[in-house]
C-alpha cells in the first residue's frame, strides 16, 4: 500500500460523495474496487478478504467484503446500513458514504448524502432505469447534491456494447434533468474486473472520458465561504469556571456556515436580541475569524440570556422566524405520517413541539407527477408537508443553506426519527391547498 505525506494530504481538498444503487447492481464491489486498485486497503484487511472468499470457495477475492462489514450484510450479500471509508489520493482526500440499495433501506441514502457533494448512482447494464435508480437520483436532486456520477456497471455482461451504455445514460440524465440535477457524468464499468474504475478499460475503446477515480479527483469542489449564510446554533454556554475567571461567558457550538469574525454585530435568534462578538475561542486559543465546521467559542460584549438552541446570525444577514414551515420531505419511519400528527421538530440544537397540518402531495416517482393530498407518507415516500411549530424558527431556504435549512421530525414518545425535510424545497408547486387537519387542541 502507497502512503501520503502529511504535506501531501494537507495540499490536496476533500471530497464526501455517496454511493447508491438498487440491490445486486454491484455497487460495495465498486467501493472496494476503488479501495482496493487505488492501494487504499491495509495488507491485513485484504488477506483477511481472500480468507471469507477462499473460505466460500471463490477464486479471486470478493471486494464487496470490503465495505459490507455487518454480519447480515455478508451472509445476505446486501449493504443494510450506511458504512463511512476514508482514503486519499496524491490528488484528494475521500469520505464515502456507502449507502444500501434495497428499497426498505432507501431512508439510510438521506442519511449519507445529506453532506455529500457528489452522488455515485450505479445501475446495472441489464437492468437499466428501475424505480429505486429515479428514487435514488429524486433523493439526491432533493438534498441539493451538486454532482452526479451514472455509473453503468456490469458492462461485460452486455458485451460491452456502447449502444446499451448510450440509451441507458440518456434515459437517466434526461430524468435528472427534469428533477434539477445541475450535473450528470456517465460512465461505463465493471466493477467486477475493473474497467473504468480506477484504470481505463481496454475492452471499451469507444469510450473517452474519465475512470470513476479520475473524475472524484478532477471534479471542482467549491468551499467559497463567503457567500454563505453565517450560522452558528448553539450547543453549549460556557459559564465561569474558576476565579481566573469570574467574568467568562462563552457560547459553543459548531459553525454550521459561512464566517465570524471578532467585532462583528450579531443577533440571537428566536428572541432577537442583538451584540458585538468580543472575542472567538478555537481550540482554547483566541482568534479573529472562524468559519464553516469548526467548533467554537463566540465571546460577546453584552450579557444577554442565550441557550442551547439558539441561533446566532450576523445581524445584517439574518434569517425570518416563523411557526409555519412548508417543506419537501422524506418519510423515514415504517410507521406514516399523518395529518394532525403530533411530533417533534429538530432544528439545528433546537428541539420544538409540532403538529402536522397537512400534506399537500406526494411525489410519484415514475413521471414525476404529484399525487394531492395523499392523507399519509408511509416508509421512503417523498412528498410535501405543513407544519405549525409550538414556538418560532429561524430557517433558512434549503437552497441557500443545506444546514440550517433542513430539520427532522421526531416521535415524542419513543424518540423515533419520523421524516428528515428540506425547507421550500420541491419539484413543482402544488396547487393551494385547504388546511385539512382536525382541531384537537393542539393548535399553537
Amino acid at each position: 500500500m502507497s502512503t501520503i505525506t502529511t504535506e501531501e494530504l494537507s495540499a490536496t481538498t476533500l471530497l464526501r460523495f455517496a454511493t447508491a444503487g438498487s440491490v445486486d447492481d454491484g455497487k460495495s464491489t465498486l467501493v472496494g474496487r476503488l479501495l482496493h486498485d487505488s492501494k487504499s486497503v491495509l495488507t491485513d484487511q485484504l488477506e483477511a478478504v481472500e480468507r471469507v472468499s477462499a473460505s466460500r470457495g471463490q477464486e479471486a477475492p470478493d471486494l464487496a467484503l470490503l465495505t459490507d462489514g455487518l454480519r447480515a450484510e455478508r451472509e445476505q450479500g446486501i449493504t443494510i446500513d450506511v458504512a463511512y471509508r476514508y482514503f486519499a489520493t496524491p490528488r484528494r482526500r475521500f469520505i464515502l458514504a456507502d449507502t444500501p440499495g434495497h428499497v426498505q433501506y432507501t431512508r439510510n441514502m438521506v442519511t449519507g448524502a445529506s453532506t455529500a457533494e457528489l452522488t455515485v448512482i450505479l445501475v446495472d447494464a441489464r437492468n437499466g432505469v428501475v424505480e429505486q435508480t429515479r428514487r435514488h437520483a429524486a433523493i439526491a436532486a432533493l438534498l441539493r447534491v451538486p454532482h452526479a456520477v451514472l455509473a453503468v456497471n456490469k458492462m461485460d455482461l452486455v458485451g460491452y456494447d456502447e449502444k446499451v451504455f448510450a440509451a441507458i445514460a440518456e434515459e437517466f440524465t434526461a430524468y435528472a434533468t427534469e428533477l434539477g440535477v445541475p450535473e450528470v457524468t456517465a460512465i461505463p464499468i465493471s466493477a467486477l474486473v475493473g474497467d473504468n474504475v480506477v484504470e481505463p478499460s481496454a475492452n471499451m475503446d469507444w469510450y473517452g472520458g474519465p475512470t470513476v477515480l479520475e473524475h472524484l479527483e478532477t471534479v471542482p469542489v467549491a468551499h467559497d465561504l463567503s457567500h454563505c449564510h453565517a450560522r452558528l446554533p448553539v450547543q453549549y454556554v460556557i459559564r465561569p469556571q474558576s476565579a481566573d475567571h469570574p467574568d467568562y461567558r462563552g457560547y459553543a457550538g459548531q459553525i454550521a456556515a459561512g464566517s465570524f469574525h471578532v467585532g462583528e454585530a450579531v443577533t440571537v435568534l428566536p428572541s432577537g436580541r442583538s451584540s458585538k462578538i468580543s472575542g472567538i475561542d478555537l481550540l482554547g486559543e483566541p482568534v479573529d475569524v472562524a468559519w464553516t465546521t469548526q467548533s467554537v467559542t463566540l465571546l460577546l460584549e453584552d450579557d444577554i440570556d442565550i441557550s442551547r438552541g439558539d441561533l446566532i446570525v450576523p445581524s445584517k444577514d439574518a434569517p425570518p422566524t416563523t411557526q409555519d414551515i412548508e417543506a419537501t420531505v422524506c418519510h423515514v419511519a415504517d410507521a406514516p405520517l399523518t395529518l394532525g400528527h403530533r411530533v417533534l421538530l429538530k432544528h439545528g440544537t433546537r428541539t420544538v413541539k409540532a403538529i402536522v397540518k397537512d400534506i399537500p402531495s406526494r411525489l410519484t416517482l415514475d413521471d414525476l407527477s404529484l399525487h394531492p393530498h395523499p392523507g399519509q407518507l408511509v416508509a421512503n415516500d417523498i412528498g410535501r408537508v405543513k407544519i405549525r411549530t409550538a414556538e418560532p424558527l429561524p430557517v433558512d431556504s434549503y437552497a441557500d443553506s443545506r444546514r440550517t435549512g433542513s430539520f427532522i421530525l421526531i416521535d415524542p414518545n419513543d424518540g423515533t426519527t419520523l421524516t428528515a425535510g428540506m425547507v421550500g424545497e420541491s419539484f413543482a408547486a402544488p396547487d393551494p391547498v385547504k388546511d385539512q387537519s382536525e382541531d384537537d387542541g393542539w393548535d399553537f
